[in-house]
């Protein structure tokens, strides 16, 4: 949203992290993890005392080397958000019989215990032992990427592609962590690939989201095809798309147009607010932009951006402590907010440059 830096499309419907693959094997709520000791203590002594997990106490003492019934009793904390306990029985579970049914979740439980080198190890053990599994494959190429081992990352999709050169699910996560080292070209090539081989909507919008960043108005056939597609007409993404589009190819008009229809189907969409207001002051149209970026704040206070730019406006009108006020606002939400810090040293000379 903000000048100097890509568009940064916040739709959730399009990124989905490799974790997505665990979630079927523990239902939690990673919260409890952040709560204090002693609380921990007490949930977990309650815990080993449930009147539920006797039983399996009972056969886990009376058959210690049998990893299923460790590995039942670690996935039962795991849902009751014991993963402390849990990391101790998948563990030994693991320790005893070195299988997938063990491994996934495991890794999932290290993940929410923020034991990341020991992820990365167990899924590098995992991934010697079964190289062809393309969701293991995925799940060590992610644990590459968030630790920053982008080439490691690309390495372990480029062998799982040679394996099987037409699995669409491993060239689109080629193609996200590519969008993210800034290789567009071949990001899009790896969604092309992956678009035909299955054309599900989250391969379809990814690749007219880089479509319309590159101004190419192919974006817009993806769109209106997934539309015409669209049974239930409750799909945001394909508007907002058309209009970045729109808007990059400085059609403004066509560009807001795009914008109410995100609004008209769900009014909270703060980006579609975000980006018709950008729209309106491109189209040196600052009363409107004014108001649709006041209804940007209406439905989420904290956004900085919209701050930033009713202080843009403002500033474009000569209402100078007005604009200030929004860039002081904008920067108490983002500190690191670089463009709002350099257009409040414009206007106010005795900035203090608030960086803490």
């Amino acid at each position: 949203m903000r000048e100097g830096k890509d568009l940064n499309l916040r739709m959730s419907c399009l990124k989905f992290s490799c974790y997505i693959l665990l979630s079927g094997f523990l239902i939690m709520e990673t919260g409890a993890c952040k709560n204090k000791s002693s609380h921990a203590e007490s949930q977990d002594s309650s815990i080993i005392n449930d009147p539920g997990l006797k039983n399996l106490n009972d056969s886990i003492n009376k058959f210690p080397g049998d990893a299923s019934l460790f590995l039942r009793r670690a996935i039962l904390l795991s849902q009751k958000n014991a993963h402390e306990l849990a990391f101790a029985d998948f563990q030994k579970a693991w320790s005893l019989r070195q299988s997938l049914e063990i491994a996934l979740p495991y890794a999932a439980n290290l993940e929410i215990l923020g034991r990341v080198n020991e992820k990365q190890i167990l899924l590098e053990s995992l991934y010697r032992q079964y190289p062809s599994n393309a969701q293991v494959g995925r799940l060590l190429a992610d644990a590459y990427s968030v630790s920053g081992r982008s080439v490691q990352a690309l390495g372990i999709y480029n062998e799982m592609i040679s394996k099987d050169s037409l699995d669409p699910e491993t060239y689109f996560e080629k193609a996200m962590l590519l969008e993210t080292l800034k290789d567009t070209l071949q990001a899009i090539r790896a969604l092309q690939k992956a678009y035909s081989f299955q054309g599900v909507d989250t391969y379809g919008l990814e690749l007219a989201h880089l479509y319309a960043e590159q101004k190419n108005p192919r974006a817009l056939e993806i769109c209106d095809y997934i539309l015409k597609h669209d049974s239930t007409r409750m799909l945001i993404d394909p508007f907002f798309i058309k209009g970045i589009f729109y808007a990059n190819t400085k059609q403004y008009p066509k560009a807001i147009m795009q914008f109410d229809s995100c609004i008209l189907r769900d009014w909270k969409t703060t980006d579609a607010y975000l980006e018709k207001g950008r729209a309106y002051f491109q189209m040196k149209n600052f009363n409107e932009a004014l108001k649709t970026f006041n209804m940007a704040i209406t439905v989420t206070s904290t956004d900085p951006d919209a701050y930033y730019w009713l202080g843009r406006c403002y500033e474009s009108q000569n209402r100078k402590m007005d604009a200030i006020n929004n860039y002081r606002k904008a920067i108490s939400l983002d500190k690191n907010f670089n463009e709002a810090r350099q257009r409040l040293e414009i206007l106010d000379t005795g900035f203090a440059h608030p960086l803490h």
